[in-house]
């Protein structure tokens, strides 16, 4: 449905993305993650035709943005970071006029207004002048005026940012469903919305793509160590050093919780511990409560890949 090639793009003398390639198949959600700066908006605004890249090319459904923005425009629903609504007008008008601008016929406007205050879940607010509606409600304004003409790709930049909680649920929700018939494309630097909502990932860090796969084969991938958790009852003074001098073991970290020691233990690549550890624990006298292997996290994947610490 989309494909990036050779993306690049610079502001004067300054890269904001270099070389970027990527693709999104037909009903997919895309996440795209990466701290703030590392060109996630600019990979957004080329990829929905609002700025044409230094170099490469974008196709999507098969047309490319630049050369055939209009024909690729219809296809593409566009939420900006900062929603461009016209807070004087209500709901009701603003959606219309957007349907106006982009060429629907009226009855097709009128009905889909009505389809489009459902899904967001506006119908209290059809009439409602904009301006007098929290954020949260004017972000699922501004998603309406994005599906209104029923496009095949939709691409949300941020879409959860500065919103409170319960919009955030929400908002997350709609994002979920409105998967269920459209390609999605979205950023965030919220870690676990885009675990949660995302078919694959796509990790952007000084505008460049360092990695790209589902979270979990991303975790699978860049698994560099074991790790374990353990929990034994008995003195952390003798317990620290005897797990530390287990063969295999590169590094042992203890937190305390109320009288609960429990040990984060970091392996070789490879290495099942489990064994060795219950051995060590019993035979020094001590109880082992638990023992459980720990899997990388998206954060972890990406505070690995973004600041390259070793987890």
């Amino acid at each position: 449905m989309i494909q990036a090639e050779g993306l690049t793009h610079y502001y004067g003398p300054y890269p904001a993305i270099q070389d970027v390639n990527f693709g999104v198949r037909k009903g997919e959600i895309l996440g795209f993650l990466g701290p703030n700066g590392a060109g996630k908006t600019t990979t957004m605004r080329i990829i929905t035709g609002f700025m044409p890249p230094t170099h490469g090319t974008v196709t999507l459904d098969g047309y490319d943005v630049v050369e055939q923005s209009l024909e690729a425009r219809r296809r593409v629903g566009y939420l900006p970071e900062t929603v461009p609504l016209y807070t004087d007008m209500s709901v009701n008008g603003y959606l219309r006029y957007m349907g106006t601008l982009r060429g629907m016929p009226p009855k097709s406007i009128k009905s889909r207004l009505s389809d489009v205050v459902d899904v967001c879940r506006l119908g209290d607010y059809r009439k409602t002048q904009i301006g007098k509606l929290s954020k949260g409600f004017r972000q699922r304004v501004g998603i309406a005026q994005a599906i209104l003409h029923e496009p095949q790709v939709l691409v949300l930049d941020e879409p959860t940012i500065g919103i409170d909680p319960i919009q955030v649920v929400e908002t997350r929700r709609l994002i979920k469903e409105l998967g269920n018939d459209q390609t999605v494309v979205l950023s965030s630097h919220i870690l676990p919305e885009v675990s949660m909502l995302c078919d694959r990932v796509l990790i952007i860090n000084e505008g460049r793509i360092v990695a790209e796969d589902t979270p979990k084969n991303l975790a699978e991938d860049l698994q560099g160590v074991e790790r374990l958790e353990v929990e034994v009852g008995g003195p952390a003074a003798q317990v620290l050093p005897v797990l530390k001098g287990i063969r295999g073991v590169n590094d042992v970290t203890h937190v305390n919780n109320d009288g609960r020691h429990t040990y984060t233990i970091q392996a070789q690549a490879g290495k099942d511990l489990r064994d060795a550890i219950s051995q060590a624990v019993i035979t020094n006298g001590w109880s082992l409560r638990g023992l459980q292997m720990i899997g990388m996290s998206l954060e972890d994947i990406f505070l690995s890949l973004t600041t390259h610490e070793e987890l």
